[in-house]
Parts: C-alpha cells; sequence; structure tokens
C-alpha cells in the first residue's frame, strides 16, 4: 500500500488536509500517515496513524516508515504571523533545515513525489501591477518587510525541489498560496511585531453579533477568496496525478468584490440581515485587487473548484458548530506548529 505522510498535520491547514486525504483517498491503495510536533491522540478518532516529529531533530526521522513510502506533503514551516519578534534564525532552522531533512528522507526512501506550499509573496513584486496572477510568472520577492525574509526561506525550498527532481527524479508539486480562509479558533495574527485581528474573523464576529459592518476603499476592489476544502482538494488530487510535479498558483479563479464579501457576511451570519446595515468608508484604505490563474492546475490535476463565497461562508459556519479540529488545536499538550 502507498503511504502518504503529511507533515504538519496538526496545524490549521495540516489537519484539514490530512481528514480530507484519509476521506478521499482510495483505502485500498494508500495509507495516510500523519506526523506533527504536538502530542495527541486526536487522529485515533480518524482512524489516521500519527508519528510525533520535530523536523529539527535528525534523530526523530528514525521513528518513520522505510517501505511503500510514495507521497511526502510538506506543511511545516514558521510564518510572520506567529512572530512577536524577527527572528531570522528560525525561519532558517525549520522552513529550510527541516525541508531539506524531509527530502532527504523522501530521497533515501525512494518517495515518488513530494507535495510544498509556497506562499504567494514570492509573487509580491507583481502586486498592484496585474490583477491576474499567473503561475507561469518568475518568483518576483520583494526584499523589505516582514514578509521577506520568510519569502526568501519559501523559495528556498522551492529551488531545492527543483534540484531533487532534476537530480533524484522526485516530482515536485509546489503551491502557491494566497490567503486560506478557514474556522479556526485563531483570531489575531502578528503584522512586524504587533498583534492584530484577522479582518475576515472580525467581520464575521460583528455580523453574528447583529452589529453594522464598515466597508473601506473601493467596494468593487477584488480578491480571490479560497476556501480551505478547495485548497485540500487541489493538494489531493497532486498526491494522485499522473503528471511530472508542477508550480500551481491554489486559489478559484473567482473575482469576489468588497461589496459581495460584506453582503455575504450579513446574509449568512447576521441573526437579522434586513436590519444589519453597511457603512461607506470610501476614504479608508483600499486592498489589492487579484484572481489567482489556476488553468494549468485544472488541466493537469483535474482540479475544479467547488466553494464560491456562499458557499464557503455556509460550509464556514458548520465547521464552526461542529469545532472537529478543536480538541487537536486547542490541547495544553500542544505545541504551535
Amino acid at each position: 500500500m502507498k503511504k502518504v505522510l503529511i507533515f504538519g498535520a496538526t496545524g490549521f491547514v495540516g489537519a484539514y488536509l490530512t481528514d480530507y486525504c484519509k476521506t478521499h483517498l482510495n483505502s485500498d491503495e494508500y495509507e495516510v500517515i500523519a506526523v506533527g510536533r504536538r502530542k495527541t491522540d486526536f487522529f485515533d478518532t480518524l482512524s489516521i496513524p500519527y508519528i510525533q516529529l520535530d523536523v529539527l531533530k535528525p534523530e526523530d526521522f528514525e521513528k518513520l516508515p522505510t517501505d511503500s513510502v510514495y507521497a511526502i506533503v510538506n506543511l511545516t514551516g514558521l510564518l510572520p504571523a506567529y512572530f512577536k519578534e524577527y527572528n531570522p534564525f528560525a525561519y532558517v532552522e525549520t522552513n529550510i533545515n527541516g525541508s531539506l531533512r524531509i527530502l532527504e528522507y523522501a530521497r533515501k526512501n525512494r518517495a515518488d513525489r513530494v507535495i510544498y506550499t509556497q506562499t504567494w509573496a514570492e509573487q509580491a513584486g507583481y502586486w498592484g501591477k496585474t490583477e491576474i496572477l499567473s503561475p507561469d510568472m518568475p518568483k518576483k520577492l520583494l526584499y523589505t518587510g516582514d514578509h521577506a525574509f520568510y519569502s526568501i526561506t519559501k523559495s528556498m525550498v522551492a529551488d531545492t525541489m527543483r534540484y531533487y527532481k532534476e537530480e533524484y527524479g522526485i516530482k515536485d508539486f509546489v503551491f502557491r498560496l494566497p490567503n486560506v480562509y478557514m474556522y479556526a479558533p485563531q483570531k489575531t495574527y502578528y503584522v512586524d511585531g504587533i498583534e492584530k485581528k484577522i479582518a475576515y474573523r472580525y467581520m464575521i464576529d460583528l455580523a453574528e453579533s447583529g452589529k453594522d459592518l464598515e466597508m473601506w476603499g473601493d467596494p468593487n476592489a477584488f480578491k480571490d477568496i479560497l476556501y480551505i476544502k478547495d485548497l485540500c482538494q487541489m493538494m489531493c488530487k497532486a498526491i494522485i496525478a499522473d503528471v511530472n510535479g508542477g508550480l500551481y498558483n491554489a486559489g478559484t479563479g473567482i473575482r469576489t468584490t468588497l461589496r459581495e464579501q460584506i453582503e455575504g457576511y450579513i446574509k449568512i451570519f447576521s441573526p437579522d440581515p434586513s436590519n444589519t446595515k453597511i457603512i461607506e468608508k470610501p476614504e479608508k484604505d483600499t486592498f489589492t485587487s487579484f484572481v489567482m490563474d489556476i488553468d494549468n492546475a485544472k488541466k493537469e490535476l483535474g482540479y475544479v473548484p467547488e466553494y464560491d463565497f456562499i458557499s464557503y461562508l455556509k460550509d464556514y459556519k458548520r465547521e464552526k458548530e461542529l469545532k472537529r479540529f478543536d480538541a487537536l488545536w486547542n490541547s495544553k499538550n500542544n505545541i504551535k506548529e
């Protein structure tokens, strides 16, 4: 049976992806194995084997299987959103050295493919200059800001995967991720070391409280809103796709305007939508409009987005009510990914 190891399975994206793969992969052909830093028995409830492993410890890799290793998903990594203080060495240790140990494990055990999540900040040099981001665009980093060095480390891993492909034949699937929308208990993140509210979580909370919502800037500015389950579909299909790897922009290809977003929050979450007002604030800053070109993911992976903005909000609401992964994320024994 082909083994699929998901590193970072206890994180926000990882928990959803591990569950998705368990549900959607043929259990007669694939065995899904969760790998993460946290001490947890959560995956027992999903009948998924779990291996506690720290990518900073080479000796921990001896816990991993050595036979029938087919696909490895690398979701490990430190993000600027978790940093109160800038620490470039932490990025190097986890994002680069940790990922290199995963690639070496893949090489030594003859894995067929490695799947990796890259930041869309690799394309930051195009933001505001073009509305359509194509996977064919070469990387164009910005070398200032709290995402700069993080993006450098993530890009180095993607380049290293290309080396392992050319040198050792390990297929490389790299996904450029914009913001991924999902239910998770976390409501804040850090920007340049300053804690801030996650905007869409804040808007949802306001709508649930029946409060009016402010609409800042241009109501026609738009985003590609990527829901976690569409990302899971895309990555799961990369596990079984009969292609030699590639670089893919994760997204839906759908433009959702700011006005559509605000109206959606009110429609789905407000206890009395007819009495919830939108307060326009055109003098406030407008976000940069963008949409992801996902044509190669459709052609090569068979990916078809399932969630438009409203269907994402409805499913988000269900996930928030179910709290399926809260026991994993809120455990006192957990170590933040």
